[in-house]
């Protein structure tokens, strides 16, 4: 069962509450309650302005307090602003990459083609194109973007007491929910995290207190069996023994009031409120929600934590703050959530904009179909960009410089993009913004002064941000509309298979070379291309679809000469590779023209391997790849059996990386292995191996709970 961790951050400052209860000699109500259901009834708080901003005259006093609500994708890794809101198509190979430009369904704003759904809602979204933090380090640059406030000098790789509050604790202080204070400022699925167990600063509540903490739900919404407890009753309490343990807890309270427990005394309140109230309970019920609901927003972590995350402010949340999930075995490796440092093109088209596009889409289109997109203020943003040039991996690396991010919702006018890039997105040459404009956008828009403050554990007032609400992409303004581009197609709905046509029903086989952005099983020689080849590979359809790897697939054809070492291969890239273990099983047999032929010439001067690879460059040629293991199997003929190589790839040693690198891959090998004149027996010249299935399962690195910084 998945739960509500108890405060996965450093330790709460000054007696917790065990320390009270074991003080006052009782249990409080008997119940697993995690500390993390800690808020404020928002009343009498320092720093809150009921009215509009002086400066935000005209526009800005229009929107002041349009949302009621805030959903903040935090895209963890840094999104490359070329593959999606900021193409560059005139750019140079090695800038651009291998994916096009779209038109959106506003006149004259381009997408990448990797986000077609998204380009069909780019009416509702204003697209900021300058946003830059000038740092590449994920801890520092984050932390600004977070918190609004520049950090330094030094790393930001270790939470300290002393960090800027991150925005939403802030939210929590000064505008907590009516309908649900307990559960003002929401964080899913998990803390946010770097290589292994480091939790950067940034996303805590630092100098201002724990108990203005973000309440974290840390699990997987995914999962069938996802739960949330603390905030239901166990099944022996009933509401009349909570009142009566209320009572009592009463009685405890009045024997240390002179105690400074304010942060303890609202906890406990709260604690109440969300055990006696059903809203919470149903609020993180996923069950409520119909099959196609789920389809539709997507069956994965990301896309069930945003369809929770509309729960939550349908229920009347205020902040759900949304991390792009870590995958299995992720950790130390290069290319986890958006860090591309690897294979950036395969990453995005397999894994990354298949969920944000079809989820983002999903999201946007139910809040305005509930009606409540007009009140939920919507933001998508990572911590930075990616490099204009692609690396020798065929990744991007860290760019702060400029980088890209999406609004939609309450005060947002649709359509609209501020600020742009150089021609190679690169540095902006446009209306540079800084993350404290974000920030102070976000509190405008929520009915706070962003040039108000706000008290630390001591009453001294701080500014809320130094930044400026970007008020030019707010209002109501309607979009010029046109007909969108791009196609759906070629970015399915996300699926988690490590291969596809794992059954070749596709009858499909691709050639090895040249390069292209095609999907599926890649083969060389390839029989329908190369007739007079001595071994091939060839796709046979019909009721027991299967591949066939071997030589005399014509029949009549004389056997040619089959030169010492040569080879036939059929081979697939694995998907958003990771670090675990590789477990590839083949059903095969042998064919040919008779089983007595196929053991006196096939069996004997060929051999059959299975490969688990690392592609050697850029191009995915499964012809040049650096073996990292296989094993020999003998197939019988005309008998499928399965034949399984198994392999565990990543260091174990805490912190260690696991080169992805080009890619990972899979092949099946059929060789020639003995030397001198093959000289076959009389009759058809036709031997082969029959590969009926390919399947790659995958158990990922267990994450190292032993490293934090």
């Amino acid at each position: 069962m998945l739960s509500l961790h108890d405060n996965p951050l450093p330790p709460h400052e000054g007696p917790n509450r065990r320390e009270w209860l074991r003080v006052g000699g009782l249990s409080l109500l008997g119940l697993s309650l995690p500390e993390l259901l800690r808020a404020d009834d928002g009343r009498d708080k320092p720093g809150r302005s009921p009215e509009p901003p002086a400066l935000a005259r005209d526009l800005g006093a229009t929107t002041f307090g349009k949302a009621k609500s805030v959903i903040y994708l935090w895209l963890q890794g840094g999104p490359p602003q070329h593959e999606t809101f900021d193409p560059k198509p005139d750019a140079p190979a090695e800038i651009r990459g291998p994916f096009k430009p779209i038109q959106t369904n506003v006149t004259g704003v381009r997408f990448c083609e990797l986000l077609p759904r998204t380009a069909r809602i780019a009416d509702k979204l204003a697209i900021i194109r300058s946003m830059a933090t000038d740092d590449d380090n994920h801890d520092v640059s984050g932390y600004w973007v977070l918190t609004g406030y520049p950090y330094g000098p030094g790393s930001a790789r270790a939470i300290k007491p002393n960090d800027w509050p991150y925005f939403g604790s802030i939210v929590k202080m000064l505008k907590p929910s009516e309908r649900l204070p307990a559960l003002s400022s929401v964080w899913l699925p998990d803390v946010m995290r770097l290589n292994d167990n480091v939790t950067p600063a940034g996303q805590t509540a630092g100098f201002i207190g724990k108990q203005w903490e973000p309440e974290r739900f840390v699990g997987d919404p995914a999962t069938p069996e996802y739960r949330i407890t603390g905030v239901a009753l166990p099944p022996d309490v009933s509401v009349a023994r909570l009142d009566r343990r209320a009572d009592l807890l009463a009685q405890l309270d009045r024997h240390r009031r002179t105690t400074p427990t304010d942060a303890w005394d609202r906890l406990t309140h709260h604690a109440f409120d969300l055990i006696t109230s059903g809203k919470a309970r149903d609020a993180f019920d996923l069950r409520k929600e119909p099959p196609q609901v789920h389809d539709r927003y997507g069956r994965h972590t990301w896309g069930q934590s945003c369809l929770l995350a509309r729960r939550l402010v349908e229920a009347g949340v205020r902040l759900v703050h949304v991390n792009w999930p870590r995958e299995g075995g992720d950790s130390a490796v290069d290319n986890p959530l958006w860090d591309t440092h690897a294979g950036n093109a395969d990453r995005l088209q397999d894994c990354l904009c298949p969920q944000f596009d079809v989820t983002f889409t999903a999201l946007i289109d139910d809040l305005e179909q509930r009606g409540l997109l007009q009140e939920t203020l919507v933001v998508a943003v990572g911590e930075f960009g990616r490099t204009p040039r692609i690396n020798a991996q065929g990744g991007r690396d860290h760019w702060g410089r400029v980088f890209s991010l999406a609004l939609a919702g309450a005060g947002i006018a649709g359509g609209q993009v501020l600020g742009a890039s150089d021609k190679t997105g690169a540095f902006p040459t446009q209306d540079p913004i800084r993350p404290h404009d974000l920030t102070a956008t976000i509190f405008h828009l929520l009915g706070v002064d962003p040039h108000g403050m706000f008290p630390d554990k001591t009453n001294r007032p701080h500014a809320i941000t130094k930044g400026e609400p970007l008020f030019r992409v707010l209002g109501n303004r309607p979009a010029p509309l046109c007909e969108p581009g791009g196609d759906p197609a070629f970015v399915p709905p996300y699926d988690d298979r490590k291969l596809l046509d794992t059954d070749f029903r596709s009858g499909k086989l691709l050639p090895c070379s040249p390069p292209s952005r095609e999907k599926g099983w890649r083969a060389a020689p390839l029989f329908e291309a190369a007739r007079g080849s001595a071994l091939s590979a060839k796709a046979i359809g019909g009721a027991v679809p299967h591949v066939a790897l071997g030589f005399g697939h014509a029949d009549g054809a004389a056997l040619p000469e089959v030169p010492q070492a040569a080879r036939t291969l059929l081979a697939q890239g694995v998907r958003s590779g990771r670090g675990g273990q590789h477990t590839f099983t083949v059903r095969a047999s042998g064919g040919g023209a008779s089983a007595e032929y196929f053991d006196a010439v096939f069996a004997k001067h060929f051999t059959c391997r299975l490969v688990l690879f690392r592609f050697a460059d850029v191009t995915l040629n499964p012809e040049n790849v650096q073996e990292l293991a296989s094993v020999e199997f003998r197939p019988a003929f005309g008998e499928p059996k399965a034949f399984t190589l198994s392999k565990f790839f990543g260091s174990t040693t805490p912190g260690a990386n696991f080169s992805i690198g080009n890619g990972l891959g899979v092949a099946i090998v059929v060789a020639r292995s003995t030397a001198g004149e093959l000289k076959p027996p009389v009759g058809p010249h036709r031997a082969w191996v029959e590969v009926h299935s390919a399947a790659l399962e995958f158990s990922p690195r267990p994450r190292d709970e032993s490293v934090v910084e």
